[in-house]
């Protein structure tokens, strides 16, 4: 069985492989051209080919999380249909390759995929996919979102916070901050206005450039208003720069970790969190998706196929991976504007595609 199971191993990683270059290729060549038309939009602040292609290539990972279930599933049914078309699956059955025992080859090597999706995910594609982001605005401007920026909340002891963060610049400081400061019933206690903000090592943002007002305490004068500039100020706080980076940028960009956190500061705080839920389940049934797709591809070895039909069946693999993603994404989008189960929303694709290879597997493979 070793044998075996080297052999199967060797036929899927490389065809998987193959296959993930040629998409690979694809979205580099679409992303390139995108980027051609940045290039003279923004040459006057030294934007130049390396640069476009230096944010290209960060792009690879996001794209390889993306694409790798797509890839499994692909390259997995051109194997299985070719050992089926080759007859040299009839002779490893033979040779003892029951269905069970085929099913729990392939299963093995989808772990070695989920083990490899859940890692590009977690760890490449976040650090890749923030320095692309960073890397253009430092030569197109800084990040934001919408006509304001971004809006946190934070909850101290005695006192709340509402903040505004009109864009993230390419070092990682932020630009155009606003807090507001609220005591325990609501009331305004006071605001400051900053230029710049960066990150301190004791869970604090530096201010520079603050104005600052502060308004009385109620039952006091109401007319006194205290307003002062300060050069430096130091907020503790508990917004990390993942928390500014997920109200800034995508939330599937980030690690799973971070996404935790950032659910747990909204839900502590008071705010809706639906749509990050739902992204933090996605990260982790995402790379599950590797699986259910080794499984979807078994039937195809037990089919009876005629000189060139082999290529329907794989194209019919890469119809069935589309439709696998864009189900993934709609089921997200539904998800939120219904009010789903987070957990559901992020899972019912996965849960659809496991019942349609269980079927294909018991129709094809244990009935016949």
């Amino acid at each position: 069985m070793k044998t075996i199971r080297r052999l199967i191993y060797a036929e899927v990683l490389s065809s998987v492989a193959f296959v993930t270059l040629g998409f690979l290729a694809l979205f580099f060549f679409f992303d390139f051209v995108d980027e051609i038309q940045s290039l003279g939009r923004y040459a006057a602040t030294g934007y130049r080919l390396i640069h476009a292609l230096t944010y290209v290539t960060l792009m690879i990972p996001s794209h390889l999380y993306e694409l790798l279930p797509i890839a499994v599933l692909i390259g997995t049914i051109f194997v299985m249909a070719r050992f089926a078309q080759n007859s040299e699956f009839t002779i490893l059955r033979t040779s003892g390759l029951g269905p069970w025992r085929a099913l729990k080859t392939l299963l093995m090597l989808g772990v070695a995929f989920v083990a490899l999706t859940f890692a590009i995910g977690d760890y490449l594609s976040p650090a890749a996919d923030r320095s692309a982001q960073l890397l253009k605005a430092r030569y197109q401007g800084s990040i934001t979102v919408g006509q304001t920026g971004a809006w946190l909340k934070e909850k101290q002891s005695y006192s709340q916070y509402a903040v505004n963060i009109s864009a993230l610049e390419a070092d990682g400081s932020m630009t155009g901050v606003r807090i507001f400061e609220f005591d325990s019933q609501g009331f305004l206690i006071s605001t400051m206005q900053a230029e710049k903000a960066n990150y301190a090592q004791d869970e604090s943002w530096v201010l520079s450039g603050v104005n600052r007002t502060e308004f009385p305490a109620r039952g006091l004068d109401s007319a006194r208003i205290d307003r002062t500039q300060i050069a430096s100020f130091r907020w503790p706080n508990q917004i990390s720069g993942e928390m500014v980076s997920a109200a800034l940028l995508k939330p599937d960009r980030m690690r799973t970790i971070d996404l935790f956190q950032y659910i747990r500061h909204l839900d502590a705080n008071s705010q809706s969190s639906q749509r990050y839920e739902i992204e933090f389940w996605r990260k982790v049934f995402y790379p599950l998706s590797c699986l259910v797709m080794v499984v979807l591809a078994l039937p195809f070895a037990y089919l009876h196929f005629r000189s060139g039909s082999i290529a329907t069946y794989v194209f019919g693999g890469v119809l069935a991976g589309i439709s696998f993603f864009l189900l993934n994404n709609v089921f997200g989008y539904i998800g939120n504007m219904q009010n789903w189960q987070p957990w559901l929303a992020a899972a019912l694709p996965g849960l659809i595609y496991s019942l349609l290879s269980l079927s294909a597997f018991g129709w094809l493979v244990l009935r016949r």
